[in-house]
């Protein structure tokens, strides 16, 4: 299939693939410590507020995955956008823990069901037959440096509103500055989304890549690709490497000791990464073996989860402790900007890429569920110590090296294809 989507159609899709996880993910992960502090909640429960959000979306990525190879993805992705604002006013009233469990169900149909694999399979076509790893690597560099500015801007609107030292701020004053932040986002993701719906224009023919309808026979013709089982495993891996970010500026400020303001600037910082990291394996992966990228990712995954779980980091090794978070966020984004760029190699059939992104992803994904209020109590179980954080890096270490298994296993049997 010869690429003849414009630039501005991957520059759209970066925009909408990471404006989309701006409220349920990347405000609540540099804000990890405000947020806490502002819904008044603990980190399990926390946790538990967002794990419906995994269950739907087990649920949306079957049904949704078929979805994607029968329409327009432009415009399930701008329709996903909006709905997702319009989540986020509710988001700014600061709800009880019941219905946040509501409102991050209703995320996980909007940002899943709606979007999910529509993004994956834009990307696919812009990516053509010989650029998936410059295509992929650039959907999840830019998303990063989306996600990284909606963050400094999300500080910026933060300390501007709040107008008084951190330190010594009310908990009403903490709730009406990240209210600001919030409705901000609301907006930009509006924009996005009529972008989106004008804008975003393949330039071909897309009734080619549409399948008129999924039936189980297509079904039982994906789950016969060893490909897809392997990618089941590599992404649940690599996936809990990411939600390992949800508590980077959490550890900033009980092990490293920084306010509320700078270990949220932390946590920007582990944004920045994304794009820097999905931008160099987008220029660089494509021309050498795409497969053993993956497995190296994961390699960086498990060394840096042994620096954080082997106590080493402390407020007197800042040095350190940057050093680590470097190598756990080349890991991790390596990993995330790579698991789908594999596809083609993986012989996945293009036109049934929302059906096999849905079921892989129906495994892929379960972290969602499981993986915060998995890191909540083993927060909670040591209150703001060190401990507590080791154990999470652990988990992480665990799940890297079975990623790295199967990673390898993959590159063996399609590395040279």
């Amino acid at each position: 299939m010869k690429n003849k989507a414009p630039w501005y159609y991957l520059v759209l899709l970066i925009l909408a693939g990471e404006a989309v996880f701006i409220l349920p993910f990347v405000l609540p992960r540099i804000f990890r410590s405000t947020v806490l502090a502002v819904f008044e909640i603990s980190n399990f429960d926390w946790g538990l507020s967002i794990a419906p959000y995994g269950i739907v979306a087990m649920l949306s990525y079957p049904l949704g995955g078929p979805l994607a190879d029968k329409y327009q993805p432009k415009k399930l992705i701008a329709i996903a956008l909006w709905m997702t604002a319009l989540g986020g006013i509710w988001f700014a009233t600061y709800p009880g823990l019941n219905q946040l469990k509501l409102l991050y169900g209703y995320w996980g149909f909007t940002t899943i069901f709606l979007f999910w694999a529509p993004m994956i399979k834009a990307t696919r076509v812009w990516g053509g037959l010989a650029s998936q790893g410059k295509a992929f690597g650039f959907l999840d560099g830019g998303r990063g440096l989306t996600g990284a500015l909606f963050g400094l801007l999300g500080v910026l609107i933060f300390s501007f509103f709040l107008g008084t030292d951190v330190d010594s701020s009310t908990l009403i004053e903490r709730q009406n500055a990240f209210k600001y932040v919030v409705y901000t986002a609301c907006a930009i993701i509006t924009v996005i989304g009529l972008l989106v719906w004008r804008f975003m224009d393949s330039g071909m023919d897309e009734r080619k890549i549409q399948a008129e309808r999924i039936s189980k026979k297509e079904i039982a013709q994906v789950l016969k690709i060893p490909s897809v089982w392997l990618l089941m495993i590599i992404i649940l891996c690599a996936y809990v490497g990411y939600k390992i970010t949800d508590v980077v500026s959490q550890y900033a400020n009980e092990v490293m000791l920084y306010n509320e303001v700078d270990a949220a600037k932390v946590g920007t910082l582990f944004q920045f990464l994304r794009p820097t990291v999905g931008i160099l394996v987008g220029l660089l992966v494509d021309r050498f073996k795409i497969t053993l990228w993956l497995f190296f990712s994961f390699c960086a995954c498990i060394l840096g989860g042994i620096l954080f779980g082997s106590g080493v980091i402390g407020p007197d090794t800042t040095v350190l402790f940057f050093l680590s978070v470097i190598i756990v966020a080349t890991g991790v984004y390596a990993a995330r900007a790579l698991y789908f760029g594999v596809m083609q190699k993986g012989q996945i059939p293009l036109v049934l890429t929302g059906t096999a992104v849905g079921l892989i992803s129906l495994v892929g994904y379960t972290p969602d569920i499981f993986a915060s209020p998995a890191f909540g109590m083993l927060l909670d179980a040591h209150k703001g110590e060190e401990l507590g954080h080791q154990n999470v890096f652990w988990m992480l270490t665990a799940f890297a090296f079975v990623g790295g298994i199967a990673s390898m296993i993959y590159h063996r049997l399609y590395g040279k294809s």
